[in-house]
Order: structure tokens, then C-alpha cells, then sequence
């Protein structure tokens, strides 16, 4: 880990945005949409391309089968594949289905509202104001973006050529 990272994740308790779950989910998600077709894929095979641990991908890929976003296939030729379109998938969905509310404080939530023990007057209070700001922002992207654009995208960053570089 980079030194300077390291202070930093010792000097403040850092929360990040989006769990390793979410992100493992999303990585699944693409992976099956760009091999949508090729019938269900052993996950086996998708917890060692992507490098996540199979038994955490296990329970991350049974979620959003009970969820109707994939199906699975047991036997020796079985394994998950897409039940959905993934242009039919939003990304905002997934993540709160895995993370829960994307607010990141309860006050702005519209799936988990809790008012702040510490504010006397949430109409007037900033800190919930921008935090509003924030969560409309964040929903906006995560809701219009769908898991065939995530695919999308990571062809076209596949596409662009690593830089070499000579001292």
C-alpha cells in the first residue's frame, strides 16, 4: 500500500462509499453481461477471472439470483447467467439492493430516514442541505446508468493503450 494512503487510512476512520460486495456484485454483473449468450458460466470460473474469493462471490451471486436479476443452472454445464437485459439493470438498484440507501447520512434518506440526534432544525440545517445535493446527484447517475453501459465502457477502456514509459 502506498505510504501516503496508509497514514491517511490510520489518521481517519474511512468509510468507504461502496462495499467490497457492491463492487464484486457490479464486476460479476459485468463479467456474465459481456458473456451473455454463452450460455451460464461456472463460478468457479468468474470468482478466478475477476479475483474475488468464490465463497464471498457464492453468497453475492445467490442474492441477485433470489433477487431476478440472474438465474443459475446446476449440474457439470451449469452456473450463472443473465435472467435480465442488462440495459434493463440500473446500477442504483444493485447498489442499494447490496449497500442499502445510497445517502450518506440518514437525514436525506429516502429509503432509511432517521432524523440527526444533533440537529435542532433539519430546514435550516447545511450539512443536510449539500448532503441532499449529494444523494440527488449520486442517485441521478446510478439510476441512468445500466449494467450494459458499465460493459460499454470497460470495452472502451480496454481499447486504450498502455503508456510506456523511458527514462
Amino acid at each position: 500500500m502506498q505510504p501516503i494512503l496508509e497514514l491517511l487510512l490510520r489518521r481517519y476512520s474511512f468509510t468507504p462509499m461502496l462495499s467490497k460486495r457492491a463492487k464484486y456484485g457490479l464486476r460479476a454483473l459485468v463479467h456474465l453481461a459481456q458473456h451473455q449468450g454463452e450460455g451460464p458460466i461456472q463460478i468457479g470460473t468468474i470468482a478466478e477471472t475477476l479475483n474475488i474469493p468464490r465463497k464471498f462471490l457464492e453468497a453475492i451471486l445467490l442474492d441477485l439470483r433470489n433477487e431476478g436479476i440472474l438465474q443459475s443452472r446446476k449440474g457439470r454445464e451449469g452456473g450463472y447467467f443473465m435472467e435480465r437485459s442488462p440495459d434493463t439493470i440500473p446500477l442504483g438498484r444493485i447498489i442499494r439492493f447490496i449497500d442499502g440507501p445510497l445517502a450518506a447520512v440518514r437525514c436525506v434518506s429516502q429509503t432509511a430516514y432517521a432524523r440527526c440526534d444533533d440537529c435542532p432544525d433539519e430546514r435550516t440545517c447545511v450539512i443536510r442541505c449539500i448532503m441532499k445535493e449529494v444523494r440527488d446527484a449520486t442517485a441521478k447517475i446510478l439510476d441512468e446508468t445500466t449494467v450494459d453501459q458499465l460493459v460499454a465502457k470497460s470495452e472502451q477502456l480496454n481499447k486504450i493503450p498502455e503508456l510506456e514509459y523511458q527514462i
